[in-house]
Order: C-alpha cells, then structure tokens, then sequence
C-alpha cells in the first residue's frame, strides 16, 4: 500500500493491556500549568525502566476545569493498579504539590476501582490539614506557602491499552524529524490517547532481551542504520534514519485512531516507509494492522 510516495507495509503493532488513572491538574495561569505538567511527566518514557508512562491527553479551558481556571488533563499508565498506587502519588508530591498554584482533581469519577492520592499525600500537612466532602467526593487542603493545595482523597483506575506504535523510515535525519512531529502533533488531537516518550518519538527503538544477562530489552539493530551489513536490517532499502512513536490510549479506539492520524500525517516526501513493532503476536493481545486502520 502507498500513501504518496510512502510505501505502508502489511504489518501490525503489537500492544499491551494497562491500567491507567487520569488527573485533572489546574493553575493560576498557562505559565505554572505548564511548570507542573513538565515536572509531572518527566521521566516517564516507559515502564521498562520509569514507574509510570504519562502524557498530556488534552488541554483544558476553564469553563471545562472544576474549579474554573486553566487546566490540563493528564493520564498516567502502569501494568498494575499497585504500581500506580506507589508512582501517582509521589509524582503528585514531589511534582504538582512543589508547583504554585495548582490544584489536583480526579478525572475518573465513575470508575469502581480507586487508587489513594491526597489519602496519602495529606500527611505532608503536619496535622494541619483539613478535609471536606463536596457531592460525594472527598478533597484535602493541605497548607503550603502560598496558601493550600487542594488535592482529591482519590483517584479512579480504568483499563486501558500501551504499546500501539508506528515507524516512520526516512532517506535522512531532516526528513524523519519532520515527520515524527508531524504525527506526534496529529496524535496530539486525538482524545483518550498520549505518547509519551520526548516530543512524543523514541530514536532508541527497544527488542525484547539482551546479550547482557539481566537486561530485559536492548536497542533494536535491525533498524539501526549503521549496522546494516552486520544484521538482518528490517529497514527499507532507501531508509537511514528510523523513529517510532509509541501510543498509549484509554481503549483499543483511541490508539486505532492515534495510529492513523500519525500514519497519514507522516507520510510525505523524504518518508520511503512507515512500518510498526511486534513481536509475532505473541506477547500483547492488541493486534492493529495498518492497512486495516487506513482502509
């Protein structure tokens, strides 16, 4: 299949089953919104080394925030609910509690399985701390130099899905940039979905394994350039740089559509192939062929 002068190969990526929780964190202002939410998801590329995989999901005006100033909705994704419960609230902490003005607010309210937040960071009050029930939900006001940092008690896990992907193949390293925040922005107005590795592209594609006893995943040579000739290169014959985008998405629909907007974003001049990563369908349970998407 072509898009333009992209060939689309008759491949799939391979994704995974995860739990994830959403955070609706508001501020004073773009300035401090933007201050925390770059602390927030700092670090947080994938869980085969991070705690958590996180990203901005979409920005919020005030009329769509609780407490009517500028906001952010964030999603956080782990394999476990366990694992959120620990990575959450000390990413809160440590990242949104530390910067002005902002407050945080559960953004899954109907979900059955929860997950303590200001539970646990309300100790940082020093027994200062006070607590108030509002329609059912339950806040703390923790004071902090600038006044209190209002954070929900709790927040609500759903099942979601990590590990859609695409490969965008370039005759140069000009060309593959481009492309890559081509799609990254295209995702970027996808609902329910984030990538969440640097401006959204990974260049160090991962393998499952090593050579190295203990190290549970290795760089992916068969796309690396410069070892053509040394391994079985899974690159286009006209292909020196590669990039992935990795997806992580509230269901199945959201990555299927994060997937093709990246994909027909991306394809274009200087892009001679756009592929996806599996591993022959034999370890995640999401299978999303990229013909079937564009078609």
């Amino acid at each position: 299949m072509q898009l333009g002068n992209t060939l689309i190969e008759d491949t799939f990526a391979e994704a995974f089953g995860m739990r994830y929780v959403r955070l609706l964190v508001t501020a004073a202002d773009e300035y401090w919104l933007e201050a925390g939410l770059r602390e927030f998801t700092g670090y947080s590329s994938s869980v085969i080394a991070c705690d958590a995989e996180t990203g901005v999901e979409q920005r919020l005006s005030p009329q769509e925030t609780p407490d009517g100033r500028v906001g952010a909705a964030v999603l956080v994704f782990g394999f476990s609910t366990d694992a959120l419960t620990k990575a959450v609230p000390n990413r809160t902490g440590q990242c949104l509690m530390t910067c002005p003005s902002t407050a945080v607010y559960n953004g899954l309210p109907e979900a059955s399985t929860k997950i303590p937040l200001g539970k646990h960071i309300r100790f940082f009050g020093d027994g200062f701390q006070k607590s108030k029930q509002v329609a059912g939900r339950r806040y703390w006001r923790i004071p902090v130099m600038d006044g209190e940092f209002l954070v929900e008690d709790s927040l609500g896990v759903e099942k979601g899905v990590a590990g859609g992907n695409i490969i965008i193949e370039s005759d140069s390293q000009a060309a593959g940039l481009a492309a890559a925040r081509r799609g990254t922005q295209a995702i970027a107005g996808v609902s329910g979905a984030i990538t969440p590795f640097p401006g959204g592209v990974a260049r160090s594609g991962s393998k499952v394994g090593s050579k190295y006893k203990g190290l549970v995943a290795s760089t992916s040579d068969p796309y690396c350039p410069t070892l053509r000739g040394r391994v079985e290169s899974k690159l286009h014959p006209e292909a020196n740089c590669a990039y992935e985008i990795v997806i992580d998405g509230v269901n199945e629909q959201a990555v299927a559509a994060a997937m093709t907007a990246a994909i027909r974003t991306a394809a274009g001049q200087g892009v001679v192939a756009i592929t996806a990563g599996n591993y022959g369908g034999k370890l995640g349970k999401f299978h999303f062929h990229l013909h079937k998407l564009l078609s």
